[in-house]
C-alpha cells in the first residue's frame, strides 16, 4: 500500500506538533503524502515547513483556560473553519486522518467525522485533552501512553504506542556512578522559575554534598543565575539551553524537571530517574496525572509545584544519593514506558484504517 494522502491534525505547542511530523517521516518513507492542517499562530507554522511538509491553514483558538475573548473568538471562527476543513477533505480524498490533538485539532477532526473518515488520535498524557475526551467515542485507535488513558476511549480501540522521541535517547547507556551523583534540572527550553528557585536556594545546603548539578535556566533567567552559580561553591555548571539534551541526559543520574508528555517520554527512552514537578496550570492538570503516573509505576518521585524549594530538593537529592539501589529500581521502572517503535505502530494503524475504509 503506497501513494496514499494522510492529514495530519495538532499544533499550538511543539509536544503536539514534533510527535506528527515522526509520524509524517515514517509515512513518507512508506511512499505515502502527509499533509498537515494547522493555524498560522502555533508551532507547527515554523516547525512543519522547516522538516519539509505541505501545510494548509485555518484559524481556530483554544477554549481552555482563556478568556471571555478569546472563548467567543473561538466559537465564531469554529464554523468557519469547519467548512474549510471539510472542502479541504472533500478535495484531498485522505484515507485517513491522525491526530496529536490540541486545539488546531478540533476543526480537522470533526469534519472528518462528518465525512466518515477514519481518525486515528494519539493520546500521551493520561489525561486526555479535550479535543480528544470530545471525539473519543467515534475514533478508529486511540494511540496511549499509560493504561489510565484507556477509560476515555472505546473497549478494543486503544493500543498502547507510546510517544515518538528521538533514537538518541534510547540509545543512552546505562550510567556508571563515579562518586558523585549528577543531577540534571530542566524546567524546558524557557526555564522553571520553581525550579530555578529551589536549585538556587539549594546550593548552599549542597556544597559538600557528592552531587554535581547541571542546570538549564532559559535564557531570560540565565545571566544573574550563572553569575551568583559561580560564586556558589557548588560542583557543576549552569547553561541557559541545552542543544544536545541526550548527551545531557547521558551524563546524568537523576532528572529534575517537569512532567509534559514529551518530557516523560524522554525520560522513559532513557531509563532516567526522576523528579517531577508538575506545572500546575496545564491544560486538565494533565502534567500532575502524568507524574502520578510514572510516581506510581515506581519510576519517579513527585513534588507538587507549591512544595518544591530548595529544602525540599534537598531532601529528595540526599534520600536517592543515600539508596543507590533505589536509582536502579526507578531506572529499570521508567524503561518500562519506553516505546522506540511509536512512530511506525502508528503508521501500520494508519494503514490499517486505510485499508479498513478502502479494501483491496
Amino acid at each position: 500500500m503506497a501513494g496514499l494522502t494522510f492529514v495530519m491534525a495538532g499544533g499550538g505547542t511543539g509536544g503536539h506538533v514534533i510527535p506528527a511530523i515522526a509520524v509524517a517521516r515514517e509515512l513518507c518513507a512508506r511512499g505515502h503524502r502527509p499533509l498537515f492542517i494547522g493555524t498560522k499562530t502555533g508551532f507547527e507554522a515554523k516547525l512543519v515547513p522547516a522538516a519539509g511538509f505541505e501545510i494548509e491553514w485555518i484559524e481556530i483558538g483554544g477554549l481552555k483556560n482563556v478568556g471571555f475573548g478569546q472563548t467567543l473568538r473561538t466559537l465564531t471562527q469554529m464554523p468557519v473553519s469547519l467548512a474549510r476543513v471539510r472542502r479541504l477533505l472533500g478535495r484531498l480524498k485522505p484515507a485517513a486522518v491522525f491526530s496529536m490533538g490540541g486545539f488546531a485539532a478540533g476543526p480537522v477532526v470533526l469534519a472528518a467525522i462528518s465525512r466518515g473518515l477514519s481518525v486515528v488520535v494519539m493520546e500521551p498524557n493520561a489525561m486526555p485533552g479535550l479535543t480528544n475526551r470530545q471525539i473519543g467515542r467515534f475514533v478508529f485507535r486511540a494511540l496511549v501512553s499509560f493504561p489510565e488513558t484507556e477509560r476515555w476511549f472505546p473497549a478494543g480501540r486503544t493500543e498502547i504506542t507510546g510517544l515518538p522521541v528521538r533514537a538518541e535517547f534510547f540509545r543512552i547507556a546505562p550510567r556508571i556512578r563515579d562518586g558523585k551523583l549528577n543531577v540534571l534540572i530542566t524546567g524546558g527550553s524557557r526555564g522553571s522559575r520553581t525550579l530555578n528557585n529551589a536549585a538556587r536556594e539549594a546550593w548552599a545546603l549542597l556544597r559538600e554534598a557528592p552531587v554535581r548539578l547541571v542546570h538549564q535556566t532559559g535564557v531570560d533567567a540565565y545571566g544573574e543565575i550563572a553569575s551568583d552559580f559561580a560564586a556558589s561553591g557548588v560542583d557543576g555548571e549552569v547553561r541557559a539551553f541545552i542543544e544536545d539534551m541526550p548527551a545531557a541526559f547521558a551524563e546524568a543520574d537523576l532528572v529534575v524537571c517537569r512532567s509534559g508528555a514529551g518530557a516523560v517520554a524522554e525520560l522513559a527512552a532513557a531509563a532516567k530517574p526522576s523528579i517531577l514537578v508538575p506545572f500546575p496550570f496545564a491544560a486538565d492538570d494533565h502534567q500532575r496525572k502524568n507524574a502520578e503516573a510514572m510516581a506510581r509505576a515506581g519510576a519517579a518521585r513527585l513534588v507538587p509545584d507549591k512544595e518544591m524549594n530548595g529544602a525540599r530538593l534537598v531532601e529528595e537529592i540526599h534520600a536517592l544519593t543515600e539508596r543507590p539501589a533505589l536509582l536502579e529500581e526507578m531506572s529499570a521502572n521508567a524503561r518500562k514506558f519506553a516505546h522506540p517503535d511509536a512512530a511506525r505502530r502508528a503508521a501500520d494503524v494508519l494503514e490499517e484504517a486505510a485499508r479498513v475504509r478502502q479494501p483491496t
